[in-house]
Formats: C-alpha cells, sequence, structure tokens
C-alpha cells in the first residue's frame, strides 16, 4: 500500500469534506477524536484558520480506498428536521464503541458527483479509531431522500428514523427563531420532492401550509426508506424520547447493535448532552423549556397550526402515502 491507502487505513483523522468537482477531487481535513466528538456538523462550520486540508486527486483517492481494503459498516441516523437527531447522536456518541458523525458536507442529495463517489466515502465514513467500534452518521434532514437507497446496499446497514407528529413539527417551527425563514428556503425542493412522489401538483400557500407540507415530504420518504429496510429501520418519536429517554436511548442502542450497558445509557442521560442546546452545546436547552417554546407557538400561532393540520387532513384524503404517514403519528 502507498502512504496514502496506509493512512486512510490506520485512522478516521483524514476526513473526506468536500468534493471538489471541477477538478474530480475531494478535500480531506484533520480531525481528531475531540473534533468529531464536539462537532455538530461536519460541513463548512467545522473549519477554522487552523483547520489543515488537503485536496487529492479522486482517482488517488479511490485507488487508496480500494488498495486499504475499507469496508462498508456505518449505520445512519435520518430524520424530518427539528427532531432532536443531533441529541440522539450526541448521546450515542457518549457510548463505548461508537463513532458519531454529525452531517458529513458531502451526505447531501443530489451533490454532483455523488453517486459515482458513493461506496468510496460510505467505507471512509465507516472508520473508526478503535477496532470493534461502529461510526454512526447523522445525516441532514433533506438526505432523506437518499435514505431508501443507502439502506438498501449490499452492507444492510441499520438506521434510526426520527419524527415528530405534524401538530408538534408545526409548534416547533413555528415557534423557532429561524425555523419559519429557514421553511420558507427550504420549501421549493420539498415541494418538487413531494410532488415528485406522489405523482400531484401541490400548493402550500401560506407558512402554516409550507411547514405542513415539509412534514410530508420528509415523513413520506422516511417511510420509503423504512419499506426497504424493513426491521433494519427504527422509527422514533422524538416526544416520546423526551418521555423515556432512557428507554428509548436504551432501544436505539440494541437496534443500531450497540454494545452498551444500562449504566452506560444512565450516564448518558444523567450527562450534560440532555440539559444543552446539542447543535450549540454553550447554550442551555432542556425538555422543559422545549414544552415552554412549543406551548407559546401554540399559543400565538394556532390558526397557523390548525391551517396547517387542515392541509394535510385534506391532502390524506387522495393519497395514500400522506394518509400512512399521518396513520404512523397518532
Amino acid at each position: 500500500m502507498d502512504a496514502l491507502a496506509q493512512s486512510l487505513a490506520r485512522t478516521p483523522e483524514l476526513f473526506p469534506h468536500a468534493l471538489e468537482v471541477p477538478s474530480d477531487s475531494i478535500a480531506f481535513i484533520r480531525l481528531g477524536k475531540a473534533e468529531y466528538r464536539s462537532a455538530s456538523f461536519l460541513d463548512d462550520r467545522i473549519l477554522s484558520p487552523q483547520t489543515l486540508r488537503r485536496v487529492l486527486p479522486w482517482s488517488d483517492v479511490g485507488r487508496a480506498v480500494a488498495d486499504a481494503g475499507l469496508e462498508e459498516s456505518c449505520h445512519f441516523i435520518f430524520h424530518i428536521g427539528h427532531v432532536g437527531s443531533t441529541l440522539l447522536s450526541r448521546l450515542l456518541g457518549e457510548q463505548p464503541g461508537v463513532l458519531a458523525l454529525r452531517e458529513p458536507a458531502i451526505l447531501v442529495w443530489g451533490s454532483d458527483g455523488f453517486e459515482r463517489r458513493l461506496s468510496a466515502l460510505l467505507k471512509l465514513w465507516s472508520r473508526t479509531f478503535d477496532p470493534g467500534d461502529r461510526a454512526v452518521v447523522k445525516a441532514t434532514s433533506f438526505v432523506s431522500e437518499l435514505a431508501g437507497e443507502l439502506l438498501a446496499r449490499p452492507s444492510g446497514p441499520n438506521a434510526i428514523l426520527m419524527y415528530v407528529s405534524p401538530e408538534s413539527y408545526l409548534a416547533t417551527i413555528l415557534g423557532g427563531a429561524n425555523a419559519p425563514q429557514e421553511a420558507r428556503m427550504l420549501a421549493p425542493g420539498r415541494q418538487a420532492r413531494l410532488q415528485r412522489r406522489l405523482g400531484v401538483d401541490i400548493a402550500a400557500p401560506g407558512i402554516g401550509e409550507i411547514v405542513a407540507m415539509s412534514w410530508a415530504c420528509e415523513m413520506t420518504a422516511l417511510l420509503e426508506a423504512r419499506a426497504v429496510a424493513g426491521e433494519r429501520a427504527l422509527l422514533l418519536d422524538f416526544d416520546s424520547f423526551l418521555a423515556r429517554p432512557a428507554d428509548l436511548l436504551a432501544q436505539a442502542v440494541l437496534h443500531l447493535g450497540i454494545p452498551a450497558s444500562a449504566q452506560n445509557i444512565r450516564n448518558a442521560i444523567d450527562g450534560p448532552e440532555m440539559r444543552r442546546y446539542s447543535k450549540a452545546p454553550e447554550y442551555a436547552y432542556d425538555a422543559a423549556l422545549r414544552r415552554d417554546v412549543l406551548d407559546q407557538a401554540r399559543a400565538t400561532s394556532g390558526p397557523e397550526i390548525r391551517r396547517g393540520l387542515s392541509w394535510l387532513d385534506t391532502l390524506a384524503r387522495t393519497n395514500a402515502q400522506v394518509a400512512q404517514a399521518l396513520h404512523v403519528t397518532r
């Protein structure tokens, strides 16, 4: 093996961060255990002036991956957005035997050149620091469109599929400081994806309908992935998780085949992760504060929440996929 293959085989410190499409190359950055553990996102937000970055031709990388004999073995967390997936990833990352990867930048549905590179990238993301450990990749929400394809791969990965009810999702988004603007920004892509999946034209005129449409888009994508994976995909309601965190974390750990004791689970639940905002750990945030935020949203945005729920009910009357998504959450 050449030096690159040896380095890739030895450690996940060289992390594939970005595809350089014009030059058909890939940019690696160097991450240690501490950086993996602390990073909320493995996209451009992890970069700093001190980040070591190296761009290599894809031909060299593909050959090195093959020479290193790397295998696909990672599991996944897919979700509809704003449903505690980062928290779950952090709690899993506290378990012995887990390397948690949160939102690799390349793992974005529709990226140019991604399909041709998928196998090698999954092998790179499957590497861990210690033999016998398991990598668990948390995708960003709109990667759910790719979830079925990822779960159909010969490696047979398992996945946690995270969601909340439409009412809870509407309250979450409408109660967020920037979430309504994010929903509007993502709406065109989600509308196109949902129309393609359902085979009908969809109109979402107001913010309540836009948020409801977003839920329908991502939730039907998750259910398509579950249909592909069967028992390898575990649906997890975040509201239920917050009501029984130790029980459902233990269920998630068991589903991913991670050897964790009851004490490991309890240590994670009693640790700091449940009391801070997972995407920005410098801020305090817990289940009680989340309930307050949702109750405030219900009080101030009740009409929009009701419009969104009515929009979903109307769509479900003529579409079996949306009806199934609503049935799962009731």
